[in-house]
């Protein structure tokens, strides 16, 4: 099975990851999270390009280039090997994130995010995707305060975009949920992070017992 968890900055995803690996791993049920950008040895140094806050100068293209290579490399060495092996794969964003960020707010040309996209993935798609929607305020807040907490300031290159930027994001995945509701399954992300987890598992629990490989 292979679940992917998108939203905005600061919505939850990457604590929603972890609380679900866990709940799956309780039940005997081998798990793979990984993350993008990032995910490989690769892609961690992609990672620390885009999101380094010195990098404001980075072109439209170039940033979709280099989320494009990334993927491939994951897709590559973390994604294919671990479905293969029946694990269930959990990922912190996937190419809906390049979908949004780059084609639907950043204006790229929408098909050539889909090729990249195709291209770097082999067509291969998540069976479910966590769409976790806060307002931006409420996001953008807690990753403040997130990266003051963790020390990440200078690798906060789109929290430092403008509220519109955001805005923008939040109504590009909302608009891909909508148009691809049998793959989208939205979630309040205003919630406690014990209420999503009881939402989020309660979409999981008739999926258990059945593996996509």
């Amino acid at each position: 099975m292979f679940i992917s968890f998108e939203g905005i900055e600061g919505c939850g995803k990457t604590t929603q990851v972890h609380r679900l690996a866990r709940r799956l791993e309780a039940l005997g049920i081998p798990v793979r999270t990984t993350r993008e950008p990032g995910g490989t040895a690769i892609g961690e140094e992609i990672r620390s390009v885009l999101l380094d806050a010195r990098n404001q100068h980075l072109s439209p293209l170039a940033e979709l280039f280099l989320y494009a290579a990334d993927r491939s490399q994951h897709v590559q060495d973390v994604i294919r090997p671990a479905l293969a092996e029946g694990k269930w794969v959990l990922c912190d964003r996937y190419v809906d994130a390049t979908t949004v960020y780059q084609g639907y707010s950043r204006g790229l040309d929408m098909h050539l995010v889909r090729v990249l996209n195709e291209t770097a993935t082999g067509g291969l798609l998540p069976d479910i995707t966590f769409l976790l929607d806060c307002p931006v305020e409420v996001g953008l807040g807690r990753a403040l305060h997130r990266n003051r907490e963790m020390a990440l300031e200078g690798q906060d290159r789109f929290e430092l975009e403008q509220k519109q930027f955001h805005e923008s994001v939040r109504e590009g995945y909302l608009k891909l949920s909508d148009s691809e509701k049998e793959r989208f399954i939205l979630i309040d992300a205003t919630r406690a992070e014990e209420e999503m987890e009881t939402v989020i598992f309660k979409h999981i629990r008739p999926l258990l017992g059945h593996q996509k490989k």
